[in-house]
């Protein structure tokens, strides 16, 4: 009902309307986004949107695709299912499309966002090309690796702390039509990180990701796109009468066999979207049943928003205190010591592999050293089997690893480190730099307050 890309322009000015506003009226409190804390894939309900101003952004369309460039131009709130509705059919895709349909394009460039082809591409942040903004003056401005080159190293990660993002323009390439996947069982821990560390590396693997179902057990899946499928192992895992795509995956391990089928692209890229990954295990236990699949399954998943609109301070609560949803990012040379770190501070299976490159930037979030790095997010979403699991503490033990091998937590899930802790693990360097230039101190809270817990007391 709010699609209107030819008002685009429009929109912008009514953006740069508010904030003029905001000015002329003092400036008194910070400013953020109008869009309501439970529309939010993130699982953080956050309390500054009702002590900050809202700026209401509605802007959701895709502007452009432009082939002979191979960029597409979108607005903030166009998100993953829609861009891949529309680019597929026109014979085109993202480089890194990350999974679930109602990711936005603003999350994941003030976020971030990972797939599995992301050890070729890098993260959702490096694909993209432009920003365009509107900063805490009301000003409207395009920032690429060229032009305002600054700004545009710093805005991922920054959470919206440095502006509202108007448009972003991100690469496409030619799309296939299947993904040939293969599926290969492989276990003992030090085999497994062979393994994966092996298909990362191999840039002939356009797709790499592993499922690791206990500390000894794990799937290493490897694609790439084709046009011709053999016709005997297509598989349209996308349809909502089939199995949940971790649980089909587990049946290979405990078959003990490697396999390869056809999965249709669109189906592949959303392939962790029904179950929510295997989030939905804990809120539907027998969604799996084919009985149940063939009956409702049409129904699922249940969107994140509405769960986070109907649920209680009680179950939020308790669903804080015995649940973990995290993404840690760490070098790949590290994988072992990470899994086994995951294992004894948390016990949360399966877990996401997922390889990536860090190409050498400036900004938040870079290797230690000059070079590229292959990093692994390692994804822990589930119920904690440690006896001792206190949300607390035992995230903090994590976060305590991951800053000490140079690794980075993603910032939608809940962040315990206190703020001299935080600018350890990230690079705060050219982001206070450009909040004094910018005067963003008096109109955005800095990215610590803003997703830490104590931020939302």
């Amino acid at each position: 009902m709010c699609s209107a890309p030819k008002q685009h322009d429009q929109r912008v000015r009514d953006i740069q309307r508010q904030v003029r506003e905001w000015k002329n009226e003092g400036g008194k409190k910070h400013m953020c986004t109008g869009r309501p804390g439970w529309l939010t894939v993130s699982l953080r309900v956050g309390k500054y949107k009702k002590t900050h101003k809202n700026i209401m952004i509605n802007m959701m369309d895709i502007l452009e695709v432009d082939t002979k460039r191979q960029v597409v131009r979108v607005e903030p709130l166009a998100n993953m299912g829609q861009v891949t509705a529309l680019l597929n059919s026109i014979g085109w895709t993202l480089p890194v499309l990350p999974e679930l349909d109602d990711l936005t394009v603003g999350g994941l460039v003030m976020g971030t966002g990972i797939e599995s082809s992301s050890h070729i591409y890098g993260l959702f942040q490096h694909i993209c090309v432009a920003f365009e903004l509107v900063l805490a003056d009301g000003s409207l401005v395009r920032c690429t690796e060229k032009e305002n080159s600054d700004l545009f190293y710093a805005v991922p990660w920054s959470c919206g702390t440095l502006g509202f993002l108007v448009a972003a323009e991100i690469r496409i390439i030619p799309v296939r039509k299947w993904v040939k996947l293969r599926y290969e069982p492989v276990r003992g821990l030090d085999a497994i990180c062979k393994k994966f560390a092996e298909e990362s590396a191999n840039k002939e693997n356009q797709f790499v990701e592993g499922l690791q179902y206990s500390r000894d057990e794990a799937v290493i899946m490897t694609g790439t796109m084709t046009d011709h499928a053999e016709p005997d192992k297509t598989n349209c895992i996308g349809y909502y009468y089939k199995p949940w795509f971790f649980r089909h995956v587990e049946g290979f391990l405990r078959q003990n066999r490697v396999a390869v089928e056809y999965i249709p692209l669109r189906h592949y890229y959303h392939r962790h979207t029904r179950s929510i990954f295997w989030e939905l295990q804990d809120i539907i236990p027998f969604g799996n049943n084919p009985l149940f699949r063939y009956v409702f399954g049409w129904m699922v998943p249940p969107k994140i928003s509405l769960l986070k609109l109907t649920q209680g301070e009680t179950i939020r609560k308790l669903y804080e205190q015995h649940h973990v949803v995290q993404d840690m990012l760490v070098p790949l040379k590290h994988i072992k010591s990470a899994i086994l770190r995951f294992h004894e501070d948390i016990r949360v299976y399966p877990l996401w592999l997922c390889p990536f490159v860090l190409p050498n930037q400036p900004g938040m979030v870079h290797p230690k050293g000059d070079e590229d790095e292959l990093y692994v997010d390692i994804g822990a979403y589930g119920e904690p089997k440690v006896k001792h699991f206190e949300a607390k503490s035992s995230t903090r033990q994590l976060e305590k690893f991951v800053r000490e091998v140079h690794g980075f937590q993603m910032l939608y899930a809940d962040v315990y480190m206190d703020r001299q802790e935080f600018w350890e693990m990230f690079d705060g360097t050219l982001y206070h730099k450009l909040r004094k230039q910018l005067n963003c101190e008096g109109a955005f809270p800095e990215v610590y307050d803003k997703i830490c817990k104590s931020a939302r007391h």
